[in-house]
């Protein structure tokens, strides 16, 4: 979504807050303006999120499995692996990553120390704080990003490869392993998985 949307909204905030707030309460108007305008907000953007957030709290115990378990066993666990480490089947724990499609390498609450605290509270786009893009154009980050991705398991590898440099879609893909277009899905985001946990990893040493 755009700058303007947000600003937009942030905007109905603020008229929000000039018709509800009462002198006298003990708070200043621009404490309880900031808040509205925060929550007005993130409103907008969760009503923007096309990921359901069960789905997303499935995938943070997703990654934060693989992270205890890359550090335990010192490679890349498999699937059954980390069935067994969220304590479900392996076929629920596959249907986690089915219903997790479309997660993002990187989103919003990567930014978050708390449930309601996350980008637009900590002026990320201030002088020199560390930023997406900047991330990306450094060559550290980049060598580990390309090293994560070839440590993926041999068919995780292939479908990141098939999908992001043949531009192959799911359904080609799924033809190209024999298998069916859920499982390709499946394996994608396993691998997405995998990255997220091993730049985390980096980003933490760093």
């Amino acid at each position: 979504m755009s700058l303007d949307d947000i600003v937009q909204a942030g905007m109905i905030g603020l008229m929000d807050a000039l018709g509800r707030f009462e002198e006298g309460q003990g708070t200043q108007f621009a404490t309880y303006a900031s808040q509205r305008i925060r929550g007005a907000m993130l409103d907008e953007l969760r009503g923007h999120d096309w990921l359901p957030r069960a789905a997303r709290k499935s995938m943070r115990e997703i990654d934060a499995a693989l992270g205890r378990l890359q550090q335990r066993l010192g490679r890349s666990p498999s699937e059954a692996e980390i069935a067994a480490d969220l304590k479900v089947p392996l076929a629920t724990y596959q249907q986690m990553l089915q219903d997790a499609k479309g997660h993002q390498l990187v989103h919003l609450e990567d930014f978050s120390d708390g449930e309601d605290e996350n980008l637009l509270e900590r002026s990320v786009a201030a002088e020199g704080a560390e930023n997406p893009l900047a991330m990306l154009q450094d060559k550290r980050f980049r060598g580990a990003l390309v090293t994560a991705i070839a440590d993926l398991p041999e068919r995780e590898n292939t479908v990141m490869g098939l999908y992001y440099e043949q531009e192959l879609n799911f359904r080609e893909i799924a033809a190209v392993l024999g298998v069916t277009e859920s499982r390709v899905c499946q394996i994608h985001t396993q691998a997405v998985a995998r990255l997220r946990a091993a730049l985390q990893d980096w980003r933490e040493a760093s």
